[in-house]
């Protein structure tokens, strides 16, 4: 007879880690930004950033040698998702896509438990292994360097006398500018 592996000794997600799917999702909204396709206006910057202070209250500094218990990690995890949901709800267009992919990509923390359970009375959760947990961990720190990059950096600054319209004393608009911010002919 060959043993049989319990469903709590699966590993909780196939195919590429957390980690890795973040990683790319981060890669193609530079990309995004960098070909222009993607120009995020001043609220969602905003929004981007709060939805990254959440990611890193929900996710508290990393520990030391010592992991905490595996109920609170998946607690944290949980609360990083909840964060992301409020962002996808307060928002439309392509910010709140980004936030649903990377939604997606920490799905299968839904499915994790920490409790010992019945394979009859756990609704199909497993408990993750150490790795799947550091991975989904990483997942979220990835996530929230995005959003601080994407809340940061995607939007032009406003022009020093700039007009509810956006445009400056000179009538030039953030399209006139240069793509390090400057006036055309600025040296600095």
């Amino acid at each position: 007879m060959t043993p049989r592996s319990t469903p709590s000794a699966r590993r909780p997600h196939p195919g590429p880690g957390m980690g890795a799917q973040v990683a790319a999702l981060a890669a193609e909204a530079e990309r995004q930004f960098r070909d222009g396709l993607w120009e995020l206006a001043a609220q969602d910057a905003a929004l981007a950033r709060k939805t990254a202070e959440g990611l890193a209250q929900a996710l508290g500094a990393e520990t030391g040698p010592e992991p905490l218990p595996v109920m609170d990690r998946l607690e944290r995890l949980r609360e990083a998702l909840a964060v992301l949901a409020l962002g996808i709800a307060r928002t439309h267009g392509q910010l709140a896509w980004f936030l649903a992919r990377a939604s997606t990509v920490l799905a299968p923390v839904l499915s994790w438990r920490s409790l010992p359970a019945d394979r009859r009375q756990s609704f199909g959760t497993v408990v993750p292994d150490a790795e799947a947990l550091a991975d989904a961990e990483g997942a979220v720190r990835r996530l929230h360097a995005a959003l601080i990059r994407t809340g940061t950096g995607a939007v032009l600054p406003p022009r020093p006398g700039a007009a509810p319209d956006g445009l400056g004393p000179d009538g030039l608009g953030p399209d006139d500018l240069e793509p390090d911010g400057l006036e055309p002919g600025v040296v600095v």
